[in-house]
């Protein structure tokens, strides 16, 4: 059988013309700030992460849609993620390697050096550039796009791919099972009370229904796989191709590009 030629990307409009990272391959988004997360590991500047903060937070504002969720994420999360691992950081730094910075703040026989400061906002924006970096692709793409991206492009077997993401889907489906648990027992009167004791004794009773449910939906997508030849063949028939594009390499080599030219101009290994 040949593998079917419907295109989820040709039926799947976004809302803007902008909002160009939906409609790129999963591998791609990865592909073109892998390099960047990876470098930022090893710098130790402020210039650096800074201006790889800036580029993909730019690059979300315009390539993706902007919910409140996202809004918040971007606007309200990360900048106090950022602010509270710098501080964090900061007061960790060991005072000898910045004794010959200047006080910032002293009491007592305590001070926060200015090098601490530098050593700890540097480690904050590092992590907050990788967050944002990774948001690209997290944002604006799906498990089964990923997955099927993983299966046709990178000749991942099919039986770790779809596995993995059988699995992952179990997520959503305990949420859903525990939601109708507790449910149940509060239309039995099964309240146990008030306080720390009593949430610990409910939690206590959702587990038997929860494993129990866990077991039959495990069962029912078990039969589901096998009664479609699952792990039969070493090949399957895909529905839906998740194709990669020119733009898809056009998207890579700008990435990495932009990337190249921040580490050129800043020179963040002389410091």
């Amino acid at each position: 059988m040949s593998a079917s030629t419907f295109d989820p990307y040709a039926s799947v409009v976004a809302t803007s013309p902008r909002q160009f990272l939906y409609a790129l391959n999963p591998l791609a988004k990865v592909a073109a700030v892998a390099p960047a997360m990876l470098t930022l590991i090893f710098v130790r500047d402020l210039a650096t992460p800074a201006v790889f903060l800036a580029l993909a937070l730019l690059t979300l504002m315009v390539g993706a849609r902007m919910t409140a969720r996202t809004v918040g994420l971007l606007c309200g999360a990360l900048p106090l993620g950022i602010l509270a691992v710098g501080i964090g950081f900061s007061l960790w730094v060991d005072a000898e390697l910045v004794a010959d910075t200047p006080a910032v703040v002293q009491l007592g026989d305590w001070t926060l050096r200015e090098g601490a400061l530098v050593i700890g906002f540097a480690t904050a924006l590092r992590l907050g550039a990788i967050v944002a970096l990774a948001l690209i692709g997290g944002l604006t793409t799906t498990g089964p796009d990923l997955v099927r991206a993983g299966v046709q492009q990178l000749r991942v077997p099919y039986r770790v791919g779809y596995t993995a993401l059988a699995a992952f889907r179990f997520v959503p489906r305990f949420g859903h099972e525990l939601s109708v648990i507790r449910a149940a027992h509060r239309v039995r009167g099964h309240h146990g009370g008030s306080g720390p004791f009593a949430r610990v004794a409910r939690a206590w009773g959702y587990i038997v229904p929860l494993l129990a449910g866990a077991i039959r939906h495990a069962e029912r997508v078990a039969l589901a796989m096998d009664s479609r030849a699952f792990g039969a063949h070493p090949t399957r028939t895909e529905r839906h191709l998740v194709p990669f594009r020119v733009r898809d390499t056009v998207f890579i080599v700008v990435g990495i590009a932009a990337s190249a030219a921040i580490l050129v101009l800043l020179h963040p290994w002389q410091l």
